[in-house]
């Protein structure tokens, strides 16, 4: 307790809430603008805490990651542009509520779920770091490899009318994730004696091609642009009944705990967070049929489960040195630069500086809660940019965006290409998401599955080895049952309509 009370006292200087609230601005300018990212930010400001303090320093780098995630939804919700993957999710359901004239009240709920779910993960962090961790040591190469299974699963929950365009989709993505240097072997593959195809392709010049270039040529043949002026949007009703609160509240609180385990365990991250829970989400709602179409349900769990993995996502990183994702491996260097090493003894060593650093996650939390408040209104204003100037400038972002990644040409050239296949993919009613997801969840899967059969000396009982196993094997076939069953009930209600 007296270590704790020496971390809050820590952590009360000004220097450190400026810092914090400094790194939030920054992260939700850089994750509301399509083409750029939350990682590019935190690498291009990380010599900026050089010279702070461990506490600062992690005040600012974590105000940015934090407001990075929930930043992605803005210009998924107003432009149909997600600015981080995450918010892809987001963005399924967040720019139907625009169409409709409720962009304000799509974005608020965004900003109260984001907040809802970082808060809960900053309190996990808190209180039960060192019991989940447990858990998370547990996971062997067959959980891993099964919990990716369950989240291919989604694929079929987000193909929209056709399945098997859904699923076609997905092998779209499971191939393009294979693409590169083969992870157990060495040798290369689909590379065509390419070079630049040896490291396979980057997520986020992926995205910016499927989703923020695809869009341009899409309202590039649009023959009216939905718009919205200002006067309008500041007449739009964006307040929330009960009821709507009340269908918020499961989904929301079921998403925080799913965004809560994916972010523990290493090598997921947001964007499988937020598909998973919107997959869930959608499987428990009373209004199935509304999602996609602008349901207040579907923002809630993905902004919930993308921004609960924050807090999650430093279980690992603080217990076990594992970095969670890209940017948490940004946080791992900054650690070290401050002679902070992760690991089971980083509580004892520097146990006063560890519990200021996550009493101040909740701080963050509520800090972007009040910036998103009163600062989302001067972001909403992109949606009243003519179309003329609007799309130009995206574009510029999303090369700019892509070519920072690796700062090569190619790259460019490669969200280019992207952008073509999703155009033409979308003209033959082809979803994108499972795309994404296939993307995601391609290298981790094929990686894990191979080296669990190399453990087994290729016996396929080595993924019903453990009670874990067996509770991942059983959610898998329930969430096939429920999804196929669920199609079946669309199909029968489409042709008794």
């Amino acid at each position: 307790m007296d270590v704790v009370i020496e971390g809050i006292r820590n952590l009360f200087h000004i220097s450190n809430f400026i810092y914090m609230n400094i790194g939030l601005l920054l992260g939700m300018i850089f994750g509301a603008i399509p083409g750029l990212t939350v990682m590019l930010c935190i690498v291009l400001f990380l010599p900026f805490t050089y010279t702070m303090g461990p506490i600062p320093s992690f005040m600012f780098l974590l105000g940015i990651y934090c407001a990075g995630s929930y930043g992605g939804s803005i210009s998924a919700i107003l432009i149909k542009t997600p600015g981080t993957p995450h918010a892809a999710a987001t963005m399924l359901d967040g720019y139907p509520m625009t169409q409709m004239g409720k962009s304000k009240k799509a974005m608020k709920i965004a900003l109260y779920a984001s907040t809802f779910g970082g808060l809960f993960s900053a309190l996990v962090l808190l209180f039960f770091a060192p019991q989940v961790s447990k858990f998370a040591r547990m996971m062997g190469t067959p959980e891993y490899f099964l919990i990716c299974a369950l989240g291919l699963t989604i694929i079929a929950g987000v193909s929209g009318k056709s399945l098997i365009k859904g699923v076609i989709s997905g092998c779209i993505g499971l191939f393009i994730a294979s693409i590169g240097v083969d992870p157990m072997t060495g040798g290369t593959r689909f590379i065509f004696n390419n070079i630049n195809f040896y490291s396979g392709f980057d997520i986020t010049i992926c995205l910016i091609g499927l989703f923020a270039l695809s869009e341009i040529l899409m309202k590039s043949k649009r023959e009216s642009i939905v718009k919205v002026s200002m006067d309008e949007v500041s007449k739009e009703d964006d307040s929330l009944s009960k009821s709507e609160y009340k269908r918020m509240a499961p989904p929301a609180i079921l998403s925080a705990i799913i965004g809560v385990i994916v972010g523990i365990i290493p090598g997921t991250g947001a964007s499988e967070a937020s598909f998973f829970s919107y997959n869930a989400a959608r499987s428990i709602s009373k209004h199935r049929d509304e999602f996609g179409k602008g349901n207040i349900e579907g923002i809630a769990a993905a902004e919930t489960a993308n921004n609960a993995v924050t807090g999650a996502t430093l279980i690992p990183l603080l217990t076990l040195g594992i970095p969670g994702d890209a940017c948490v491996a940004i946080l791992l260097g900054a650690l070290m630069i401050n002679g902070l090493t992760p690991g089971p003894n980083l509580f004892t060593t520097h146990g006063v500086t560890m519990y200021a650093i996550i009493i101040g996650l909740v701080f963050i939390n509520i800090f972007m809660f009040l910036q998103g408040k009163y600062l989302t209104k001067l972001f909403a204003k992109i949606i009243n940019i003519p179309i003329s100037i609007l799309t130009p400038v995206i574009a510029i972002f999303c090369f700019a965006g892509a070519f920072s990644v690796n700062t090569s040409v190619f790259d460019v050239g490669v969200s280019v290409f992207f952008a073509f296949m999703a155009y033409v993919l979308i003209k033959l009613d082809f979803p994108t998401v499972p795309i994404l997801i296939g993307l995601v969840l391609g290298k981790t899967t094929e990686e894990n599955f191979r080296r669990s059969l190399i453990i087994s000396d290729g016996s396929w009982s080595i993924f019903a080895s453990s009670p874990i196993c067996i509770g991942f094997i059983i959610l898998i076939i329930a969430a096939l049952v429920f999804i196929f069953y669920s199609k079946m009930k669309e199909m029968k209600t489409e042709s008794d309509n």
